[in-house]
């Protein structure tokens, strides 16, 4: 049974549905889904969830890391190259890189994030960037991020383009991020390019390329790239190994079982066989007892 993650390098032009659906036709399988939704224009570290493996993805560290390039001096409709030119105007002449470090300070930390209009966000229950190509203008409400790193790699005033590196929580959109640091310059800004470093605890070190996705030569007998196993992306929670083939009934039957030490409420804990197999996830409770949540083999 293939279950594990796989750790996409995604290439430019292509939607996270579709890197999907080619690990599907490449691995045969039917059970495949992705963390952290990546714009079609954006590269790196897609993280590709297979068989049991998906029921994991709501347990993983949320965190991402980027590295992108913000053009000053524009604004688009789509707060990226991708959209319509909305104002273009030259940057002042004492721009320089002390302002721009200046300007980031107010974008660290906890913020409030207005979503771009072309989104993915919900509103009446329908996506934002549907709506926007129907036309509509839309008032999207502001959410709360954290931006826990942002440093300034560089900054080219010929070009009017600086370069970032940023750690932020899920749910952050960098291009609001380059819109808004442009807005408070006085000069507009867009995301020119991004790359995503890292997502969900996985790497650019971890990933594979495109290339090895490609069905011809999977079909002409090149070996599909090797999955990562589950254990390698609860890393970040506790860990309790079941004691015997006993417990590990119990476990498979959905019984409780006793922590080996003092959790707080609520706080899931990664369960594995006495091989030391990923055998699912508990959570905590009062009175030092441990309740299945997700139970792989279950029983019955």
């Amino acid at each position: 049974m293939s279950c594990g993650f796989l750790v996409l390098d995604k290439p430019a032009g292509l939607s996270s549905h579709s890197c999907v659906s080619r690990v599907r036709r490449a691995y045969g399988l039917k059970r495949v889904g992705h963390g952290g939704t990546l714009d079609p224009a954006v590269t790196g570290v897609l993280p590709i969830a297979l068989g049991p493996a998906t029921r994991l993805l709501p347990y993983l560290s949320g965190s991402k890391t980027y590295q992108g390039v913000v053009q000053l001096g524009l604004r688009t409709s789509s707060d990226d190259l991708e959209g319509e030119v909305l104002v273009r105007q030259s940057l002042p002449a004492d721009l320089d890189r002390n302002a721009i470090e200046q300007a980031l300070d107010a974008f660290r930390g906890p913020i409030e994030q207005i979503p771009p209009q072309v989104s993915a966000v919900h509103v009446n229950g329908q996506r934002a960037y549907q709506r926007v190509r129907r036309g509509e203008t839309l008032e999207l409400a502001p959410r709360r991020v954290v931006i826990e790193r942002l440093e300034l790699l560089g900054w080219d005033p010929a070009s009017g383009q600086l370069e970032l590196q940023m750690q932020c929580s899920a749910g952050t959109y960098i291009r609001a991020l380059a819109r808004d640091l442009g807005a408070a310059l006085g000069v507009g800004g867009t995301l020119a390019s991004l790359r995503r470093t890292a997502a969900l605890g996985f790497t650019l070190a971890q990933a594979v390329p495109w290339q090895a996705l490609d069905l011809d030569a999977l079909a002409g007998g090149a070996p599909l790239p090797e999955l990562l196993p589950p254990l390698a992306a609860l890393t970040h929670l506790p860990l309790q190994a079941l004691n015997d083939a006993a417990e590990q009934g119990d476990w498979r039957c959905g019984r409780r079982l006793q922590a080996t030490q003092e959790w707080p409420p609520g706080q899931a804990v990664v369960i594995t066989t006495p091989e030391g197999r990923w055998a699912g996830i508990a959570s905590a409770r009062e009175g030092g007892s441990l309740q299945p949540k997700l139970v792989l083999d279950a029983a019955g």
